[in-house]
């Protein structure tokens, strides 16, 4: 009964305290800022620590029967949204992004909510190595930085198209929130580097640890997003991909990528609803 009372229902509901701070926090977080942006950071900050207690009560299985583990596209989806915050956050030292906040808050009180309404099931590893954490977290540590890659590509697209209308000086020049555009365009392909590099350790020591070779669509996506994004920086190195063409390349193999893990369970769970 949803208004039932006692220990059970208190367990069932605590969960579900921490997301719905976040969501009240990245929604401040939304709001326009027209004098100053001090409560909006702190809201995005505040959002983002309850965002991360609400996915460890979620994966932990915190008031959920039986115990044990959960993952599913719900919270794969959730942490890859709050790994980008962070890396946002990291540099926000470095340089003001502001328009960004408003981006990331947009995205983050969703999927808060989606995880805690579709945690998964529990997950259990058929290779008993202790290595296969280390495979799950750097395959979401990919799925973060290429994130990050994506939400900043797709502020150099709208630099972009500002400067074809002339609202934003040249390059060169300053770019969007005074961010001179071949810094931001280097700044998306570093991110672009890094997650290539993660993503390719954690398919490694994926076939490594895997007891049975699968062609699923979790192997198959995930290579076609990693050749995609082999195929990316090769063009940066020998033909000098840029603008638009590069950032094509790099939403096609975020979207590759998503379909590979977050795409196939949510088929599994949510159209299907299997668990294997």
């Amino acid at each position: 009964m949803i208004l039932s009372s006692g220990p059970a229902a208190a367990s069932v509901a605590w969960p579900w305290l921490p997301a719905l701070g976040a969501v009240v926090a990245y929604l401040i977080a939304l709001m326009p800022a027209p004098d100053g942006r001090r409560l909006h950071t702190a809201a995005l900050q505040l959002g983002w620590v309850l965002h991360g207690v609400a996915l460890a009560l979620e994966i932990g299985a915190v008031g959920r029967e039986p115990p044990g583990v959960r993952f599913g596209f719900g919270p794969a989806l959730s942490l890859t949204v709050w790994f980008v915050l962070a890396v946002h956050a990291v540099e926000s030292r470095l340089f003001s992004l502001p328009g960004v906040r408003r981006q990331l808050a947009t995205v983050g009180a969703p999927v808060v909510l989606l995880a805690a309404a579709f945690p998964g099931e529990i997950r259990l590893d058929e290779s008993g190595s202790a290595w296969m954490p280390l495979h799950w977290m750097l395959g979401i540590a990919s799925y973060g930085l290429f994130g990050a890659a994506v939400l900043h590509a797709m502020l150099l697209d709208r630099a972009e198209r500002q400067m074809r209308l002339k609202l934003i000086p040249p390059q060169g020049g300053g770019g969007p929130f005074g961010l001179p555009l071949l810094r931001l365009e280097r700044l998306t392909f570093r991110f672009v580097e890094a997650g290539f590099v993660v993503l390719s350790a954690a398919l490694l020591l994926g076939a490594w640890l895997s007891p049975h070779w699968r062609w699923d669509h979790k192997t198959v996506f995930s290579l076609l997003g990693w050749a995609t994004f082999a195929l990316l920086i090769g063009g940066r190195l020998a033909w000098g991909w840029r603008g638009r063409r590069a950032t094509r390349w790099l939403y096609a193999g975020a979207a590759l990528l998503l379909l590979a893990y977050i795409g196939s369970r949510f088929v599994m769970e949510v159209v299907l609803h299997r668990t294997v």
